[in-house]
């Protein structure tokens, strides 16, 4: 069992995040997980450049926090399962920017002063990759190649992405962008608070919706917030637990603890999740209903 984390509060995921990475690299850049939470602070909070603070409600800091420290926890459990390609130190960092970018996406510049940030779902995956090149670019120490390989990491986060079409430099830069992709669907959805949430979600699809011709993509999939509700164990059944297994090559095993047959804490906190969602909606109550 992992300790409680407060995902809410961006110290307490660092201190577990740096916790995780000296762990598999205890003669690491001690400094490095700290840098990279501050630039993302800064973005986050209004605090970079010409961007203002994240206003989406559902793709806010938090869900970033639950992914990045997911994320951490996941390539943890891999480094110490001495898995193939093993992991560096220097790839772990950048995909610690990654997953901690990966969102940026939402944020609006100034001067946008027309909706939230959800406008901008269908694009908010291109729009993270430009944005983690445009910071990344600003510090010294990073070379295009690793540039290349943090906006490579964040495209396994589309939910509509090809991922046989992302062109990843290596295997185990592959393997780190299915760790995020993972990490960003578990994280979210075994969240206490994540039934609560689906409203709000719901909310950011349908702002989203009227910004974009592509019906295709989620964000037309759904005709209501009970529809949502009402589809969400489907999701999770037929496309979420495919989507890890197939395309994200089973990586979540690596949550298992102690690996490889221990329980898996996200898996049982989603499926507890599925669970009352189902008896909400049997019940007749839906969205109405807390937990």
């Amino acid at each position: 069992m992992y300790p409680p984390v407060e995902t809410k509060d961006p110290t307490a995921v660092e201190a577990e995040v740096q916790s995780a990475y000296l762990t598999m690299f205890p003669h690491g850049d001690k400094q490095f997980v700290a840098r990279a939470f501050g630039w993302a602070v800064d973005a986050f909070t209004g605090n970079y450049a010409d961007y203002q603070a994240v206003d989406a409600q559902y793709h806010d800091f938090e869900h970033t926090l639950q992914g990045t420290l997911c994320f951490a926890r996941l390539l943890r459990g891999r480094h110490l399962s001495d898995a193939n390609p093993p992991l560096n130190q220097r790839v772990f960092q950048l995909g610690l920017l990654a997953i901690l970018l990966h969102d940026t996406g939402y944020l609006k510049k100034r001067g946008d002063d027309v909706g939230t940030g959800a406008k901008y779902t269908v694009t908010h995956v291109e729009r993270s990759a430009d944005f983690a090149e445009k910071l990344l670019t600003e510090q010294t120490g990073f070379s295009q190649e690793e540039i290349k390989s943090v906006k490579n990491m964040i495209r396994c986060t589309g939910i509509n992405a090809v991922l046989d079409q992302i062109p990843f430099q290596s295997e185990l830069e592959k393997t780190v962008g299915f760790a995020l992709g993972t990490a960003d669907l578990l994280g979210q959805m075994a969240a206490e608070d994540y039934i609560e949430k689906l409203p709000i979600l719901y909310a950011e699809f349908a702002e989203a919706a009227t910004y974009s011709k592509e019906k295709a993509h989620v964000v037309g999939l759904f005709s209501s917030v009970n529809d949502l509700m009402q589809k969400t164990p489907v999701f999770w059944e037929k496309y979420v637990q495919q989507k890890l297994n197939r395309d994200f090559a089973g990586l979540y095993r690596f949550l298992n603890a102690p690996f490889p047959f221990g329980p898996n804490y996200y898996l049982e906190r989603i499926e507890a999740n599925m669970e009352c969602l189902r008896l909400q909606l049997a019940a007749g109550k839906g969205s109405s209903v807390s937990r």
